[in-house]
């Protein structure tokens, strides 16, 4: 599977944190001297524990959130939860989820986009069916679109399609209640009624969103009910015709017989009941042979479907928390370097549009990538941890020696245990 360039600017860096305080430094030249460049590279260090501590905390509280819910858990509760707290529990787990979903730089994908990807033909020749009266709730998360390239068979040749991609896709699914289930008459579910699921995965083709829903069932495709009816039908009109002919005149000649509609009885031999065994033998077993023929085919369509998520599972429930709040603090700080770096080589203050120009018209430029960079939220950050400040409308950073001390004694005063306390 081949990927080609972005189709679409979005807001995620796709290089790694080291990579981008690299990107700078090289970018900078003989403009940093040595020593600056090694207070640069510290600058980001800090600025990577602090955020790293930052959501800790909030991940700390989300799992407290979820663990009421958590399918997978293997710790008991020290005090029952009232339906109050639950409900409580509920709400700070999905705008906590969000939130770093949002600091992670997916997006929520809207309605419109789910019906899209339902209604659009699968790559995967598959029809799936999904029951979304079983979902209290259900969200899903993307980021990174891209164009892709894969050869695939078609009849007795391989082509080459295109096709759309995200690149990363996160799921909130909350089940009915078991008292939905019960009123339905639905058993041997294969999920836990009233429980939260969490599931991300990668490299997903936009048209096959479905095969992420936890209930996704599969369905014959029509082209696939024709290739095994048609040939069933034909099938069983030579069996009709060559094996069962005698057997059928034989039964009717006999209930004729037995109604006294005609007089003349019909001759039972051996012959005649072996005949008719046999023919009943290769009618059962006819049969037999098209209902496995279906069983087998829906196995292998199971099997393509399994294949494709374990393929493409990246993390399940709990787990989920942990890759989104890494994923969360290497975008604030990918974004607060990149930010803080174009405000301090600049010779004058920068306006927030300014800014963000030179950002993306570098990235464009130098590492062929079309970036939309969240250049507001850059400067909140470089705000909140007062290394920018605004003046006139135009952003400017205190010095690089000046930025390490300020994060020094930020994050001293994380841990302070003074008696004045």
């Amino acid at each position: 599977m081949a990927a080609s360039e972005n189709t679409v600017r979005e807001t995620f860096i796709p290089f790694k944190a080291s990579d981008v305080i690299e990107m700078c430094l090289r970018d900078a030249g003989t403009r940093l001297s040595g020593k600056d460049q090694r207070s640069f590279r510290d600058l980001a260090k800090m600025l990577s524990h602090i955020f790293h501590h930052e959501f800790h905390e909030t991940l700390t509280q989300l799992k407290a959130a979820y663990a009421p819910f958590d399918p997978d858990a293997d710790t008991r509760p020290l005090d029952l939860p009232s339906p109050e707290e639950m409900d409580r529990a509920r709400q700070k787990l999905f705008s906590g989820i969000t939130h770093a979903l949002e600091k992670a730089n997916y997006h929520r994908l809207s309605r419109d986009e789910l019906e899209a990807a339902l209604a659009d033909s699968s790559l995967f020749k598959l029809r799936l069916d999904v029951d979304f009266d079983d979902f209290e709730d259900i969200v899903f998360f993307a980021r990174g679109e891209r164009r892709r390239e894969e050869d695939v068979r078609k009849g007795f040749k391989r082509t080459t399609v295109q096709f759309d991609v995200y690149e990363r896709v996160a799921i909130y699914v909350r089940f009915k209640d078991q008292a939905y289930f019960d009123q339905q008459k639905r058993k041997d579910l294969d999920f836990v009624p009233g429980s939260t699921v969490l599931k991300l995965f990668r490299n997903v083709p936009k048209a096959d969103l479905e095969i992420l829903f936890p209930n996704v069932k599969i369905k014959m495709r029509t082209i696939d009910k024709l290739l095994i009816g048609i040939p069933a039908a034909i099938g069983g009109i030579v069996v009709l015709a060559t094996k069962l002919m005698a057997p059928i005149l034989l039964a009717f000649g006999v209930v004729l017989a037995l109604l006294k509609i005609k007089d003349t009885h019909p001759t039972i031999d051996t012959k005649a009941l072996v005949a008719a065994g046999a023919g009943l033998g290769a009618a059962i077993g006819y049969i037999f042979k098209q209902i496995s023929s279906y069983k087998n085919r829906k196995i292998r369509f199971l099997k393509t479907l399994s294949d494709q998520l374990y393929f493409k599972n990246l993390d399940n429930n709990a787990g989920v928390l942990f890759h989104l709040m890494s994923g969360a603090e290497d975008e604030e700080l990918k974004e607060s370097i990149l930010a803080y770096y174009f405000l301090s080589i600049s010779a004058k203050p920068l306006t927030a549009e300014a800014l963000d120009h030179r950002i993306e018209d570098w990235f464009e430029k130098q590492h062929g990538w079309q970036l939309d960079f969240d250049v507001q939220d850059a400067l909140e950050k470089l705000d909140r941890l007062q290394l920018a400040h605004e003046t006139g409308g135009a952003w400017s950073v205190i010095s690089i020696n000046q930025a390490n001390q300020q994060l020094d004694a930020l994050w001293d005063g994380y841990f302070d245990f003074s008696e004045a306390r």
